[in-house]
């Protein structure tokens, strides 16, 4: 997939994982489609014009935006966070 895809929206219900990733700071193991894995802190979650969504992360001393509709799944590191893993499913 490249960026320039079609944006599928991932269902609502997962919003709610990464919204509460964004509000505690939890650092996350990020995997995404193409089966690239990385650990990054959650930061916040915004939108484009074209109504895309994107998770966006701290990843060392760079902020990086991750297409919402390619994460795979994602598994909290942080002691004590309120979930672990969620896998995002869909059907295209």
């Amino acid at each position: 997939m490249s960026y320039t895809d079609k944006y599928f929206p991932i269902d609502c219900d997962l919003h709610d994982y990464l919204e509460i990733a964004c509000l505690y700071r939890y650092m996350l193991r990020i995997e995404l489609v193409d089966s690239t894995c990385f650990d990054a802190k959650a930061l916040t979650t915004c939108s484009t014009e074209d109504k895309a969504e994107y998770l966006v992360v701290q990843k060392g001393d760079n902020q990086q935006k991750i297409r919402l509709d390619y994460l795979s799944a994602i598994t909290v590191l942080t002691a004590g966070a309120t979930f672990n893993t969620v896998i995002f499913n869909r059907d295209m």
